[in-house]
């Protein structure tokens, strides 16, 4: 089960957040760290409801384990992640100072705003990720060659009327432009809520954990 923190920084937002550990925990061990920023339904002062969504769904429901550390922070109301690059990138920075954490294994992803986020910090900070994975965000494609040297892996709904699925394939298209190496799972009849496919099962966590910076 994952545990509820509060990041304290004199400098930075304070972000609550979750973290889960793996069953076979061993501080002398160094773990994977995947990173999740969740959508603009989840922001607030609940880290249940910041947790709804994604891998910690699982482990909340389906008592499923996974052999990562997960950090999850959430994001003031009516604000979004874009708000907050420096403190993330900072908080991220301290927990993987904090935990024993493989920092050539680092991973983000996110959903919706979220999905958004992840594209935005990956710009802000591409030498920190092995890889990515937004779901159903919007990025700024024109730029989308800072990325080029990160594993991308996207989800996106082709019904999605919130998030029209046109933003996905042209960051996947500009980060290959420029010789990168992006894929975009498209989730066919699927709206907004393309995240219920991604994080199910393990193929988006395995994919993300295939990938080591060298």
């Amino acid at each position: 089960m994952y545990t509820k923190h509060k990041w304290e920084s004199n400098k930075y937002y304070n972000f609550a957040y979750v973290q889960y550990l793996p069953p076979d925990f061993d501080e002398t061990k160094k773990y994977p760290l995947i990173v999740f920023l969740h959508g603009a339904g989840e922001w607030g002062e609940d880290l249940d409801v910041a947790m709804r969504h994604g891998f910690m769904k699982h482990v909340r429901e389906d008592g499923i384990e996974y052999p990562f550390i997960f950090i999850g922070p959430q994001c003031p109301r009516e604000k979004y992640w874009g708000c907050y690059t420096e403190s993330l990138i900072a908080f991220v920075d301290e927990m993987i100072e904090k935990l024993p954490i493989d920092p050539n294994r680092v991973y983000l992803t996110g959903l919706s705003m979220g999905g958004t986020g992840t594209w935005m910090l990956a710009m802000a900070c591409p030498e920190k990720w092995a890889a990515i994975a937004p779901v159903c965000g919007t990025g700024i494609y024109w730029f989308g060659r800072i990325l080029k040297d990160i594993p991308i892996h996207v989800f996106h709904g082709d019904c999605d009327s919130t998030v029209p699925i046109t933003e996905s394939i042209q960051m996947v298209s500009k980060v290959n432009s420029c010789g990168g190496n992006a894929q975009i799972t498209i989730v066919y009849g699927k709206g907004h809520d393309s995240w219920e496919e991604a994080y199910k099962g393990d193929v988006l966590w395995k994919w993300l954990l295939s990938h080591e910076k060298v």
